[in-house]
């Protein structure tokens, strides 16, 4: 593999919009992507440049009508994000100790909490100084370890945007050096009503195409490397828009689980799975004589596809017909994404949908979700570390 930047023009994309949009100091976002303050002030500055057409001039009375919208939105989303909270471990009828027990777990310091006190107070309908006079109350040494250990794992499954379940919250613990066996922690979840994503299984079973029985399987179900680039699997989803279907192809590393390269269109024609190894190329992740796997779809099984990996020197492999179990990785991939991410949102645009799933790649699941296959590790500290080996090599 030649030298290529660790980051994919689509991540530098997302970094820098994520600082614009959200108008969150360029300092944070860097610490929280692992990037240094002036390669994210960089690629923002790009960005504005590359996209200045797209700003207009506002007056002065535009602007202060904006900001009182914004303020407004800002309050309404506080409010809602709020109420969403309590539902699991507030019922109708609740105790007053209850609600001051739940206010208690949205502190974020000694002093500081999610939201003001006076403003959960007021939507559960209890006194602030009724509050304040049950926290000065004296508690044991276990309930006190109990309710930091509280604070601590709703931190990670709010990370997480509430898809880790108590494998992975406990594994984040452990990577802030946070003492807790797994069945503390999955009991603490049942008692603050967290639930991590449940995935719901779904496959389709597709014919052989015509001449797709030559090709072997070189895989045969073992979905691991000894080094990044080497071994590839791929596969095409289907993403629900209000405009239609969003077809997005895929290719992992069985290494590093990263999804290294992807494309998105409104068609699943060859083309498209082309792209996403060219992506893949383009950022520096395949090595020469890879092997890529997929399943027996006419597309990865076509003549033109076969060409195009022939022309790269890229080995080719498929599994058997049907068979979800020979393309697993790929197939759990597409299961994550879909659980953590795509059931949970409507799209109302295949635009919106390209922008949130690249996010959702570039941003979460290769740089910050913990992956159990990889010891709880991210894909790119995986990578990393390769790379850091290869270099003392």
């Amino acid at each position: 593999m030649g030298r290529k930047s660790n980051y994919s023009p689509e991540f530098r994309e997302e970094a820098a919009r994520l600082v614009i949009e959200t108008q969150r100091p360029i300092v944070q976002v860097a610490r929280e992507l692992g990037i240094s303050n002036e390669t994210l002030r960089n690629w923002v500055r790009r960005y504005k440049d590359e996209h200045s057409s797209e700003t207009t001039d506002l007056d002065a009375s535009d602007r202060a009508r904006l900001r009182e919208l914004e303020r407004r939105n800002a309050e309404l989303e506080r409010e809602n994000s709020f109420l969403k909270k309590p539902q699991r471990t507030l019922r109708e009828g609740s105790p007053v100790v209850s609600k001051y027990e739940f206010m208690e777990t949205q502190r974020t310091g000694e002093v500081e909490y999610a939201y003001p006190v006076t403003f959960m107070c007021a939507m559960l309908h209890v006194s602030r100084s009724g509050f304040y006079e049950w926290r000065s109350r004296p508690e044991s040494a276990t309930a006190k370890r109990r309710e930091h250990l509280k604070l601590l794992v709703q931190k990670a499954f709010d990370d997480s945007d509430g898809i880790y379940g108590y494998r992975r919250v406990h594994a984040q613990l452990q990577r802030w050096d946070v003492q807790a066996g797994p069945e503390l922690v999955r009991l603490l979840m049942g008692e603050m009503g967290l639930e991590g994503c449940q995935p719901r299984p779904v496959r389709v079973s597709l014919t052989d195409p015509v001449g797709s029985t030559e090709i072997p399987d070189l895989v045969q179900r073992d979905f691991t490397a000894a080094r990044p680039g080497h071994k590839l699997v791929g596969d095409i989803t289907y993403i629900p828009t209000w405009e239609g279907w969003l077809y997005l192809a895929t290719v992992l590393d069985c290494c590093t689980k990263e999804v290294v390269g992807y494309a998105m269109d409104d068609h699943y024609r060859t083309p498209l799975i082309i792209q996403a190894l060219q992506n893949a190329q383009r950022n520096g992740k395949v090595s020469d004589g890879a092997i890529f796997h997929s399943d027996r779809g006419s597309n990865y099984t076509s003549k033109s596809f076969g060409d195009f990996l022939a022309g790269q020197g890229i080995q080719r492999s498929v599994g058997r017909t049907g068979i979800c179990f020979d393309n697993a990785m790929a197939e759990s991939f597409f299961g994550t994404l879909k659980n953590e991410r795509v059931s949970r949102v409507v799209y109302a645009t295949r635009k919106r949908a390209r922008r949130d799933i690249t996010r959702y790649i570039e941003l979460w699941y290769n740089r910050r979700r913990l992956h159990s296959a990889l010891g709880y590790n991210t894909p790119a500290e995986i990578y990393a570390a390769h790379q850091e080996m290869r270099l003392a090599a």
